[in-house]
């Protein structure tokens, strides 16, 4: 079963035979529920309720040409229900309401109308120090749970390890970075033929596909933030894994850099978690330049308000980190 786009007789049928939706409930409204870029996620009300189903498929929503393994939402359950025993966490959390294993779908609470922060990189939303500090709090929390059965995750980790230490730096990839913006490909050159550079990328990416005693998010960045009328937040767990806390602060804090927030702000943010938690600084740093490159040389591009100018900036602080 295929969810499709456009509500239809068979997909409603579905949502019946399974019981989410009763002989007495008309279903009023069935809209794509945001701009998510793994999966298909849409949004079912109807005269006396609203819930969320989310189905993952063979390939990347956003980049239908990205071949992804369907079983992702299978660890996305799996992350739900380890987390469910933090009450801390499960209030960032939607509800989960019924897991269809066979059809890869996931239904879950309807959280209501609400922004995620991608606005923070085109500064048209901010993110405040108490905000930084709850995000923070979440992560030490969830870097705190020892599950002892978390799936591998093996073939999202993999998939996440080709765009993230790969397939950026191929000098003949197929993706031109001047249809992104003039002059990008131009100044990824130097990295793409900086075989030092290479290499080292090449070892961060091993010690990212080892396995590790921390549950991480595995994408804990401003498209994971949700802001509603009860409060944060933070969905999309499908690239979750046992690995380095230092990743998923490094990815939080290369955002940051991205969006243009201030030293300051993200020198509190990395002085909140090492209230809480010891960090292996350079891991993290090294985790962070490497977010930042992948971002702005390879396939998954962000809505970033900056000049070739000050892309070339980040990029050669990125590299000053990583030599």
């Amino acid at each position: 079963m295929i969810l499709t786009e456009e509500l239809n007789k068979e997909t409603e049928a579905y949502f019946r035979e399974k019981g989410w939706l009763k002989a007495e409930n008309e279903l009023l409204e069935y809209v794509k529920a945001g701009e998510g870029n793994m999966n298909f996620v849409a949004r079912v009300k109807t005269n006396g309720f609203s819930f969320i189903v989310k189905q993952s498929r063979a390939y990347v929503e956003k980049y239908k040409q990205v071949p992804a393994p369907i079983e992702r939402i299978e660890v996305e359950h799996a992350f739900y229900m380890a987390t469910a025993e933090s009450e801390f966490i499960n209030g960032f959390s939607p509800e989960i309401l019924d897991f269809d294993e066979e059809n890869h779908v996931l239904v879950m609470e309807d959280l209501g109308e609400g922004t995620d922060f991608l606005g923070l990189y085109a500064g048209k939303i901010p993110v405040t120090k108490e905000e930084i500090v709850v995000l923070i709090k979440y992560l030490m929390a969830l870097h705190s749970l020892k599950p002892s059965d978390f799936p591998e995750n093996a073939d999202m980790k993999s998939l996440n390890h080709e765009h993230i230490f790969n397939y950026p730096y191929l000098e003949e990839n197929g993706f031109d970075l001047n249809s992104v913006q003039e002059g990008l490909q131009e100044l990824a050159m130097p990295i793409k033929q900086n075989e030092v550079l290479k290499a080292k990328i090449k070892e961060i990416g091993n010690k990212y596909l080892v396995n590790g005693k921390t549950l991480l998010h595995g994408d804990f960045y401003p498209g994971s933030w949700l802001k509603v009328e009860k409060g944060l937040k933070v969905i999309d767990p499908e690239f979750a894994f046992m690995g380095d806390p230092e990743f998923d602060l490094g990815v939080m804090l290369a955002h940051f850099k991205m969006a243009g927030l201030s030293e300051e702000l993200i020198d509190f943010t990395q002085g909140q978690y090492k209230k809480g938690r010891s960090i292996d600084e350079k891991l993290l740093s090294e985790y962070m330049a490497v977010e930042v490159l992948r971002r702005l040389i390879g396939l998954a591009q962000l809505p970033l308000n900056l000049s070739i100018k000050q892309k070339k900036i980040l990029i050669n602080e990125a590299v000053d980190i990583l030599q």
